[in-house]
């Protein structure tokens, strides 16, 4: 039934009521509607007609459920037991593990309130998150079960702030210090970096465990964006790199419950030592200059300390009984990748980190997936098949596979004047023999001649470029203008008859009239004399 309490519910309400108390205020208390405990106050024939008003001495404390289980990691207090209480169920019940995460970090109800509107968009009144924090307050809370960790078993994980470092131009910047606690020995690396990107985020962890020379089973992350994408605390959702990067060196990762720091509290410990033993009042110059600090200081001072919790020298003890339990290193660093969706370009090319890489023709305009990391840039189409892969170019530069130019798009300049002079060829002997003998005469500038002279196979047959290429070759004749012109010129010289009468000139037969002896003279010559007789002679 909806309104039935536990019978330490209607106890308490009984107890409470004999003393005095009204409805309202035992219902605050055992966070049970008013109503709800004036039912049960009637039943009892106890109702009062006046609230009385407690007195020092006769006040008596709620009645507190006890029946539940032991909790595990990360137990949560026993509040005070509602069963399926009556009445309104308050606004903040959904939020119940996030309003009690704020409360362990020593956030005021006004502090929760806000951030409750602003990230989880709560609309309730300050007043409903007042009450509600004010009941977990009184509730009596269990102890924690502390859990420990075979060495080599697990490495807790958490971001925390580095030290101020001191840039060039006079300002200053602060940077994330990330810091890996192996929860068996409590021996630690720290790290410094700008971003809490993923990139950043696995590349600490790993160098980490280069630092460990070994690799823990399991990983405990706390649930930033770089690691989780969506926090659960039975099925998150992890990042693809962070999980590829756990596959490669054969450990899992596993987030803690959100809004719930005990749940890697060595760790948590071990940012406020860090902060406070290596990095609290100094400056540095750079994140080189800090991170090569904070190397030192791991080795000298928090590998030789005696753990409080442990009771051992966390260097040495780490050395005899953890390192030889962490998993084997591998080969090869993680290869990290960059990847997103690139809209193909006119000319068949990606842009990539300001760089240009081709993809085949049938993919402009069309978005390809691109991974990419220091060294290969890997292009992938809708299926995630590989459909390019270039080596990294510097920025500005282009990675031109020349199978992703259409035969269209490329030029006689860069197939050769090999391929031009076998064109040729296919002409006929004249047009290759005057072909070669173009790029001897004219060198360079003769491979642009060349290209217009098996543009004419557009115009003209093979017949009649092969008769223009054997008369240039007589002539020696090696511009394009010159074979047009051969090809135009007629075989044989035209034959022109002359005229037989004119006005202007006389027949034939008058001269001959005329000049009777010059006709005898035409049609028998003297003999020409031999060399050295006749007239001149000397004789």
């Amino acid at each position: 039934m909806a309104n039935t309490l536990k019978m330490g519910q209607k106890e308490a309400i009984k107890q409470l009521s004999k003393h005095g108390w009204s409805n309202r205020e035992i219902g605050r208390r055992l966070g049970i509607h008013r109503e709800t405990v004036g039912k049960y106050v009637k039943e009892d024939g106890l109702a009062n007609s006046k609230p009385a008003i407690s007195t020092a001495g006769s006040e008596l404390k709620p009645a507190i459920s006890t029946t539940g289980s032991d909790h595990e990691k990360g137990s949560k207090p026993a509040k005070v037991s509602t069963g399926n209480s009556s009445g309104r169920q308050s606004k903040c019940k959904p939020y119940h593990d996030i309003v009690e995460a704020k409360l362990e970090k020593g956030l005021s109800a006004q502090r929760i309130h806000q951030d409750l509107q602003i990230e989880q968009g709560f609309t309730g009144a300050y007043e409903c998150v007042k009450r509600y924090v004010k009941k977990i307050e009184q509730s009596v809370a269990l102890p924690f079960r502390r859990m420990e960790c075979l060495p080599g078993e697990e490495a807790q994980i958490d971001f925390g702030q580095g030290a101020w470092i001191s840039l060039p131009n006079g300002k200053r910047k602060r940077p994330h210090c990330l810091r890996v606690v192996l929860s068996h020995s409590r021996k630690a690396y720290s790290e410094v970096v700008y971003k809490q990107d993923t990139e950043s985020f696995i590349r600490c962890i790993e160098n980490a465990f280069w630092h460990f020379g070994g690799v823990p089973k399991t990983l405990v992350i706390d649930n930033l964006k770089a690691g989780v994408i969506k926090a659960d605390w039975y099925d998150p959702e992890l990042n693809p790199k962070l999980l590829k990067f756990a596959t490669h060196y054969g450990t899992v990762v596993l987030p803690s419950k959100a809004y719930t720091p005990r749940h890697k509290g060595k760790v948590e410990g071990g940012v406020k030592y860090v902060q406070d033993n290596a990095l609290k009042g100094r400056k540095f110059e750079s994140l080189t200059q800090e991170n090569d600090f904070l190397l030192d200081w791991e080795e000298n001072i928090a590998d030789k300390r005696i753990h409080g919790t442990t009771k051992k020298q966390v260097g040495k003890y780490f050395e005899e009984h953890e390192k030889k339990a962490l998993l084997p290193l591998q080969a090869i660093r993680f290869p990290f990748f960059h990847e997103g969706k690139r809209k193909v370009h006119r000319d068949c090319h990606v842009e990539v980190d300001k760089s240009y890489y081709s993809v085949p023709a049938e993919y402009m305009r069309r978005e390809v997936w691109v991974r990419w990391d220091s060294r290969t840039v890997k292009v992938l189409n809708d299926r995630f098949k590989q459909i390019a892969i270039h080596a990294k170019r510097d920025i500005g530069q282009f990675s031109t596979d020349q199978n992703h130019i259409p035969p269209e798009k490329i030029c006689a300049m860069e197939k050769g004047t090999d391929h031009s002079l076998r064109r040729a060829q296919l002409i006929g002997p004249y047009s290759y023999h005057w072909s070669k003998q173009l790029l001897k005469a004219r060198g360079i500038e003769g491979i642009r001649v060349l290209q217009g002279f098996l543009g004419l196979t557009k115009n003209y047959t093979s017949k009649e470029l092969e008769k223009g290429c054997k008369l240039a070759l007589s002539h020696q004749a090696f511009k394009l203008r010159a074979i047009k012109a051969l090809i135009k010129k007629p075989n044989k010289q035209e034959q022109f008859e002359f005229m037989k009468n004119h006005e202007l000139i006389r027949d034939i037969e008058d001269y001959e009239k005329l000049f009777p002896d010059m006709k005898t003279a035409w049609e028998h010559p003297a003999p020409t004399p031999p060399v050295g007789e006749g007239a001149g002679s000397g004789n």
